[in-house]
Formats: C-alpha cells, structure tokens, sequence
C-alpha cells in the first residue's frame, strides 16, 4: 500500500514493488552477479574482450568480500576465477578439485551486492585494480580497461534493478594517470632495428616472411592487419629507394 501511494512501478511477475524488488536482488551476492553478467554477455564478445573481462573481474571478486574472511590463497582464487569462474567455456567441465574448493569458500563469503554501495568497499576494489597479484603496480591503461569493465558490469546491473543507480558515478577516486610519453631504453634505434630484422629474416621456414611483415611495420608504419592485407600488384617497388602502395 505504502509503495502503491508513493507511485512505485510494480514487477508482474513476482507482484513486488520496485523497491521490494531490488531490496530481495540485492541479497544477491556480487559473485553471482559477475558471473550472470558474462553468461549474458560471452556469446556476443570477441576472445580479447572476454580475456579483458575475466582478468578485470578476476582481479576485484577477490576484494568484494567480508572483511574477516579475506582469502588466504589469492593466488589460487585469481586463477580459478579467471581460468573458470569468469569463462564460460569453460563451465562445461567441473572445475578442478582445488579450484572448486577455492569457489565454494568465495560462494559463501562475497559480498551481497547491498553492500556495494559503500564508498569505502568500492574504493578497495578498485585499488585491487591497480595491483598485480605480486603486489607491483599494474600499468595504468591496465588499471583505466578494467575498471571500464567493472563499470559496464554496475551499469547492467542497474538495467537489471539491482540498483537505482551505478555506484560508481560520482564515486571519488582516482586511477593512476596514463604516461604517454615513450622510454627511449625500450624502444630500439635504427641501427638495433636493422640487426633485429637481420636476424629475424635469417630464421629457416617464415623467416624471409616475417622479415618483410615487421619490416613494413618499422620502417612504414603500417598496422599489423595492413601488412597482411598488403599485395605486390599495388605496391610500386623502385629499384632504389622508397616504394609507396595503394
């Protein structure tokens, strides 16, 4: 009646209020979420965006849970995550013995998703982002494409009344920033370039192939799907100097 009064939309089939509704998903644990969030979304994604996701979820699935029960063997986790948990191919076969045990203990510890919406939770999340499993600092595009995938699986789940809004809008914090300029130490000068295509070409079987593909990549700047598409009838090869294509 309260809802009723207060205009809220109810659901025809469970026959709850809005709020109701989304008060009984939000007992869903962010487990579960994630992983409903990828058997909707693999089917429709290529193979380096789904590596994306599951890295990035594997990544901060691991930190969404209750603080007295932190994972004692994340090593172990992050892989069961990323390896199965987050690939749905993989789900056709039963998970191996001590990945499965890693599983269920994250099954009865994640964090319902009611609790995402703390500041402070999100915040240790996305701080995982910044981290390899070592601990060392992950590069910061790293950082800025998984947490694009964390936030596209909150924006879902909004669709899906989880919640009335991404939690993460308006959330304060920071990613590191992306350093765009380029380390002389570890990009090759001409001369160093030429000894590596040298050695490259001089490889048995594709070795004059792959000599021509990084050869134009170098010296042309051609992308690596332009040089495959690249055919001698359009090129215009001097007997000196540079060519061109068409």
């Amino acid at each position: 009646m309260t809802a009723a009064r207060d205009g809220e939309r109810f659901d025809t089939r469970t026959g709850l209020p809005a709020s109701g509704l989304r008060a009984l998903k939000q007992r869903t644990t962010w487990y579960v979420l994630a992983q409903e969030y990828i058997e909707q979304r693999w089917d429709r994604t290529p193979g380096n965006t789904r590596r994306m996701l599951a890295d990035a979820l594997a990544t901060i699935t691991p930190v969404f849970v209750e603080p007295e029960h932190m994972s004692r063997a994340p090593s172990e986790l992050r892989r069961a995550l990323y390896s199965w948990a987050f690939n749905k191919r993989a789900w056709r076969q039963d998970p191996p013995e001590e990945w499965q045990a890693a599983l269920d203990w994250l099954q009865r510890h994640s964090l319902p998703v009611s609790e995402l919406t703390e500041p402070d939770v999100l915040r240790q999340g996305l701080d995982a982002l910044c981290r390899k499993v070592d601990g060392v600092a992950a590069a910061a595009k790293t950082v800025k494409r998984k947490k694009a995938a964390v936030n596209e699986v909150f924006g879902v789940a909004v669709e899906r009344v989880y919640f009335t809004q991404n939690p993460l809008s308006g959330l304060r914090w920071s990613a590191p920033e992306v350093a765009d300029e380029v380390d002389p130490d570890c990009v090759p000068n001409p001369e160093q370039v030429g000894r590596l295509l040298a050695a490259v070409r001089a490889l048995p079987g594709r070795g004059p192939h792959l000599y021509a593909f990084f050869g134009c990549m170098y010296y042309a700047a051609m992308r690596p799907a332009d040089v495959i598409h690249l055919q001698k009838s359009r090129c215009r090869l001097p007997a000196s100097g540079w060519g061109s294509s068409t």
